[in-house]
């Protein structure tokens, strides 16, 4: 299987749960994802996400990727502690990780400790070094700056 790049696309940031979720799509370059399956994925969101902590901005991000077959996933990352990120995982239409079906719209749980994969990675890094900037850095804490601060929409990959 020959590795390539995966279009990123970052439709905005909304509130879900009480958290503010940057939002990040990845796509195969010749299948978008189908409003079903973002329609799915947003609404079972809202039981990846943590309640607030108390002391940390109320701040995640996802990305929803499609699948090069019939999987799709959902990866919620929330920030807990001040520093440190939490990481749930949802996937759908990937039987060979215990999906109940091949349909990409029908999200379940990822019982596995996973991050992501290498096209996903990329974000996380992005969020790193923003989350930095913006909420670590300065003498007071910036979420509006952070949720503004998305990583470039285009090839994600390499």
């Amino acid at each position: 299987m020959a590795f390539h790049d995966k279009e990123l696309t970052v439709p905005g940031t909304v509130q879900v749960a009480g958290r503010h979720v940057k939002r990040y799509h990845m796509d195969q370059p010749d299948r978008r994802l189908e409003p079903r399956v973002v329609d799915a994925a947003y609404a079972y969101l809202p039981s990846l996400l943590p309640g607030p902590d108390g002391s940390t901005p109320p701040a995640s991000w996802v990305v929803l990727h499609r699948g090069a077959d019939t999987g799709a996933y959902l990866l919620a990352y929330s920030w807990f502690f001040d520093n440190v990120v939490e990481c749930r995982i949802a996937i759908a239409g990937q039987p060979a990780l215990d999906c109940p079906d091949d349909d990409p719209a029908h999200f379940v749980d990822l019982t596995r400790p996973g991050v992501g994969c290498v096209w996903e990675l990329g974000v996380l890094e992005h969020e790193r070094t923003a989350w930095i900037r913006h909420v670590l850095a300065p003498d007071r804490p910036d979420l509006a700056g952070y949720l503004a601060d998305a990583r470039a929409e285009g090839p994600v990959g390499r």
